[in-house]
């Protein structure tokens, strides 16, 4: 059987290393003989993730230009090129048959260098805006595999193919039933779940989406309640105790495990 040699980069974010360890776990299922490498930035959360789902990787020096006035933008240049000779020798030693983007810095200095290189290159885009690194490098990838419709806006239209997202085996293929995961999580299968999942900076904006719509049903309700000649305290307290039993469930930081959970019950309802 023939081996398939592919580097996949990708991280910074949860964003951009998930979509990248569902891709190699993929590949690996498909190609038994296939030998993949993945390459990150040095100290960020790629290094702990990536080896944790089996797979082996390896640290750029590079790091994100910030907007706003740091004293980290001193270094960025010089990180930068730095990063492109790492990539440079990564290639000439590992010599992929084709590198795989999902995001990130280190994707960003290694696909570059890849396409100077005159190797194949492939984009997975997650968002339905992409970056400007990767509006850059859409222009001589071989391919652009997007989640969205109308990405058109953003890369050559020959070149997109819309395959949707990257999900990894252990969410599609849950191990525990949706009964566990209810008794898990403390919640009533009478009751209709609503999971909503968001992360990097997106997370903000639906936090606040959420507790909005909250706030205006709790308004509403109060607003009914006291016309029903019911005080603001006791129509507080019933919504509260409704809100409870709507299922609410304020994880904040939760664990792989719980978020797992999570899926396969909101997945069944």
């Amino acid at each position: 059987m023939k081996r398939h040699k592919i580097i996949i980069s990708g991280g910074g974010t949860g964003g951009h290393i998930f979509p990248a360890i569902a891709i190699g776990s993929e590949i690996k299922q498909r190609y038994l003989e296939s030998e993949l490498l993945f390459v990150g930035a040095h100290n960020k959360m790629e290094m702990q993730q990536i080896p944790r789902a089996g797979f082996r990787i390896v640290g750029l020096w590079i790091d994100g230009f910030q907007r706003s006035l740091s004293l980290r933008n001193i270094l960025f240049p010089f990180k930068l090129v730095i990063s492109l000779i790492q990539s440079f020798f990564i290639l000439v030693r590992f010599r992929p048959k084709v590198v795989v983007g999902t995001g990130g810095f280190a994707s960003g200095a290694l696909l570059q260098v890849a396409q100077w290189m005159r190797l194949p290159t492939l984009i997975q885009e997650q968002n339905s805006y992409p970056g400007i690194t990767n509006k850059i490098l859409g222009q001589n990838a071989k391919a652009i595999c997007v989640g969205f419709q109308g990405m058109e806006r953003f890369f050559p239209k020959e070149k997109i193919h819309y395959t949707g997202n990257p999900i990894r085996q252990n969410i599609v293929q849950f191990d525990i039933s949706p009964t566990q995961a209810k008794q898990h999580l403390n919640l009533n299968l009478k009751k209709r779940t609503l999971a909503v999942l968001g992360g990097s900076l997106g997370a903000r904006t639906i936090n606040n989406a959420i507790d909005q719509q909250t706030d205006a049903a709790k308004n509403k309700a109060a607003q009914e309640e006291t016309q029903r000649k019911e005080s603001a305290q006791q129509a507080k307290e019933k919504l509260k105790k409704e809100i409870k039993n709507m299922n609410e469930f304020m994880g904040g930081k939760v664990t792989k495990k719980q978020k797992e959970e999570v899926y396969r019950y909101a997945t069944n309802n």
